[in-house]
Parts: C-alpha cells; sequence; structure tokens
C-alpha cells in the first residue's frame, strides 16, 4: 500500500462491533497489513481522559453543546496523535465510533454550529470506508446489558427506546447520501456472517484501493 487505509465502524448499542473489529484486525494481520485499532472517545491520552468525563455523563449537565465540544477536542487530539501518523505511515486503521456517532448522536446540538466543529477538530481527515452495523435497538440494548452485566449503564445507553430507534434511522440516512463511503451491515445477524460480510466489503475495498494504487505509480 502507498498510503494508509482509514475504516470506521459505526452504529447503535450492542451492534457488536468491537468483535468485529477484533476479528477484522485478526485477518488483516494474517494478511501481512500494519493494523492499528482505536476507538472514539478516546484513542489517545488526553481524548481518553475526556472519554471518561463524557460517558460517566459528568458533562451532561452542563448541555448538548458542551458535550459536542468535548467530542471535538478529543477527535482532535486523537487524529493527530494517532491517526493520521498511522495513515501517513502506510497503516491500515480501524476506529469503533468517529464522526458519524458525532452527526447522529449530537443531532440536537445547531447544525451549523455542529459542522464547524466537525471542519475544525477533523482538519482534512474522513474515512476511506465506514462500516454501518445495522441493529434492531431492543435487540441490540440487549445484547449490550448481557455484556455489560453489573457493570453501570453510560451515558448512552440508558437513553429511551424511541431515541435509538432514531438513531437507527440516522445512520441508514447517512448510508443512503454518502454510499460510496458506507457499508451497511446486517448486525443482527450471528457473529460469524457477520465477519463473513465484513471481510468481502473491506478486502474488496482494499483490492479496489491497491488497484487505483498501481496505476497511479504506473502513470508518474
Amino acid at each position: 500500500m502507498v498510503h494508509g487505509f482509514f475504516i470506521t465502524f459505526e452504529g447503535g448499542e450492542g451492534a457488536g462491533k468491537s468483535t468485529q473489529i477484533a476479528r477484522l484486525a485478526e485477518k488483516l494481520r494474517d494478511k501481512r497489513y500494519p493494523v492499528v485499532v482505536t476507538r472514539e472517545p478516546g484513542g489517545s491520552p488526553g481524548a481518553e481522559a475526556i472519554r471518561h468525563v463524557i460517558l460517566s455523563g459528568a458533562a451532561e449537565p452542563f448541555g448538548p453543546q458542551m458535550e459536542a465540544l468535548l467530542f471535538a477536542a478529543a477527535r482532535s487530539d486523537h487524529i493527530e496523535q494517532l491517526i493520521r501518523p498511522s495513515l501517513r505511515r502506510g497503516k491500515i486503521v480501524l476506529c469503533d465510533r468517529f464522526v458519524d456517532s458525532s452527526r447522529v448522536y449530537q443531532s440536537n446540538v445547531d447544525a451549523s454550529l455542529l459542522d464547524e466543529i466537525e471542519r475544525v477538530s477533523l482538519n482534512g481527515i474522513m474515512p476511506d470506508m465506514t462500516l454501518i452495523f445495522d441493529i434492531d435497538p431492543e435487540e441490540g440494548l440487549r445484547r449490550a446489558a448481557s455484556r455489560r452485566g453489573e457493570d453501570q449503564v453510560d451515558r448512552f445507553e440508558k437513553e429511551e427506546l424511541a431515541v435509538h430507534k432514531r438513531r437507527r434511522q440516522a445512520f441508514l440516512d447517512i448510508a443512503i447520501k454518502e454510499p460510496k463511503r458506507c457499508v451497511v451491515i446486517d448486525a443482527g445477524l450471528d457473529a460469524d456472517a457477520v465477519e463473513n460480510a465484513v471481510t468481502e466489503a473491506v478486502f474488496a475495498a482494499l483490492d479496489k484501493r491497491a488497484d487505483a494504487d498501481t496505476d497511479a505509480v504506473q502513470e508518474t
């Protein structure tokens, strides 16, 4: 690969993103691809500190605009400390949540403000490919609760079912608007079937990128 490849994993609670990132990373490493696995909010020391503030609910009393700013600060640090350097070194970056989660989860923030925050925090970085894990919210919340066990419910899982349903549709709307970047994965299937769908989509995209890189080299 001439340059890196940035893949983000998006979707509602309990969609199985973390499981599928681990499985994909293993397959990519088996093929000798250099892989970095990360997450949002978090992924760098500064962003991980902000992650605790956000998911604990400590920022919630300050309102949605403050939460949006915290997410943006975490993302900016994450990009500059980890994502951008990794891509420059030709690595494949797999990220559990990224900008689409902000668009979906912070929809109660003024759209123009959110657009400006996004522009500044991204600073030119966007995913090459986004896998949107689609699952019925009731099933997703059931899975999330089973996985969580006795641990405390986080800031977002505790919200009403109707909110989760709106978020599911918002993710699907993003996929419709950006079909070249986004691939919808049926996360309601068993984990092995989901893995097969992810593998097929990602390796097809990597093959396409490799062909484009080869053509570019030949033209120079």
